[in-house]
């Protein structure tokens, strides 16, 4: 500017210039808590510093600032110590490094999808978890499958301890067909492997077992109940289907960490009996996608905290609740409607009709767009098809079109069903991800 114009930054500073000369300003900003901005002036030569015609107008602020700067330049005397500057200097880099990291982090936190893995207890989703771990973070090492080997055993020790135990507390009760197996359940923790095997093979114990769903039983106990002579073994190390399979209960919340095609994910799991879910809204905060998982096979047992309420109806309810939260109206849901393997030998097997614990179904009609595995029974077809439209027939009465539900049938021990199912849903996630930070 020349001449008398005026050069104006609001609430800070007003500087007039005599005509007689031109005059260069120039501000920048310097990162230090105590002086966030200081101003410089340039002239055209040391003596316009001293110009009678020169009006400076500041602020209490500019004023200080003002100050600040005529002192580093020698006008007002050198009040401040070599060794001052350089830790104000050095004070001003460790600000721009850690502004640096925090804006590294922010842009790695904005570009990170997270994934909350919801549903009713012994519903699968820790087999999920497990699962990406397999696919996506090399598995699982030596020293963690050793950890998991008493774990497996207990499994063993429960299922077989479960059902001798039923035998006698189901109506009407089931009865030993080899009436000298008796003494075994007597002694079954003694010499506990030698006895489960024996009493397993009892044809009365493998009645008891169909009749698994009167009362509460691990989902993997046929599975470890037939390798009892491996997991008994001293060099027993589990493979990877053996730890898909192994049930412990999960308490609290747990992250899992891995990236596909270099996008970040992270995965919550949280216990999901009924004390647990508490605990569910600390994760709701910034999370991109719900993955909600049904134990689809689970139509015809009930749940362990009452032994009463049927564990699909639970879903059922759970689903609604979630969907209904005014603090998840926006997030959209993954239905993973799980544990297809095990419905399917329940409906072909034919003791537990779907119509007697859900009456409606008797009068369900497959949907046209129904398209069923190659190979796949139309029993099946049909049964897995009618668990799935009750839970869109509740995110289609009360959807808003902020959110939406996208069902897929899982089988979570199965690896190669998993990979291909995550594998469909990365598209929407991103989308999801996009629209989460209005991108999209």
């Amino acid at each position: 500017e020349r001449g008398s114009a005026e050069l104006k930054t609001p609430n800070r500073h007003i500087l007039r210039r005599g005509k007689e000369r031109e005059k260069h300003l120039a501000c920048f900003q310097k990162s230090k808590p105590s002086l966030s901005c200081v101003f410089l002036c340039y002239f055209n030569d040391s003596s316009d510093f001293e110009g009678a015609n020169q009006e400076l107008v500041l602020d209490a602020e500019g004023r200080s600032r003002w100050l600040r700067l005529t002192e580093d330049m020698g006008c007002l005397g050198n009040s401040k110590t070599e060794d001052q500057r350089i830790d104000e200097k050095a004070q001003r880099e460790a600000n721009k490094k850690i502004e640096k990291l925090l804006q590294k982090e922010r842009q790695a936190y904005k570009a990170t999808h997270r994934l909350l893995l919801l549903g009713a207890g012994e519903s699968g989703k820790s087999t999920i978890v497990k699962q990406m771990r397999i696919l996506h973070v090399n598995g699982f090492n030596a020293e963690e499958k050793k950890q998991k080997i008493q774990d497996i055993r207990k499994n063993v020790k429960d299922a077989i301890v479960t059902i001798v135990s039923a035998m006698s507390t189901l109506k009407p009760p089931v009865s030993l067909a080899n009436p000298e197996d008796q003494f075994r359940i007597e002694y079954i923790k003694s010499i506990f492997f030698d006895h489960a095997k024996k009493l397993w093979d009892d044809e009365g114990v493998k009645a008891c077992f169909e009749r698994s769903n009167e009362y509460q039983l691990i989902d993997c106990a046929q599975y470890f109940l037939d390798r009892i002579d491996s997991v008994r073994q001293g060099d027993y190390t589990p493979t990877d289907q053996d730890l898909l399979r192994c049930r412990v209960l999960t308490s609290g919340i747990f992250e899992t960490r891995f990236q596909v095609d270099k996008v970040n994910f992270h995965m919550f799991d949280v216990g999901g009996q009924r004390d647990e879910r508490r605990k569910w809204i600390q994760c709701f905060n910034d999370v991109t996608a719900i993955i909600f998982v049904v134990a689809s096979s689970s139509y015809n047992m009930v749940i362990r905290e009452d032994n009463n309420t049927n564990r699909l109806r639970e879903a059922l309810d759970l689903f609604r609740s979630i969907w209904n939260n005014r603090w998840l109206r926006t997030i959209s849901v993954i239905l993973f409607l799980n544990k297809q393997d095990m419905l399917a030998e329940k409906v072909l097997a034919g003791k537990s009709k779907i119509e007697d614990y859900f009456p409606e179904y008797s009068r369900y009609t497959i949907p046209n767009e129904a398209t069923p595995e190659p190979g796949e029974d139309p029993k099946v077809t049909r049964a897995k098809f009618f668990i799935r439209d009750e839970f869109l027939r509740i995110s289609t009465a009360s959807g808003d079109g902020r959110h939406y539900c996208y069902p897929h049938f899982t089988c979570a021990v199965d690896t190669e069903n998993i990979r291909r199912v995550f594998n469909d849903c990365r598209d929407i996630i991103q989308r999801m991800h996009l629209r989460q930070y209005e991108l999209l």
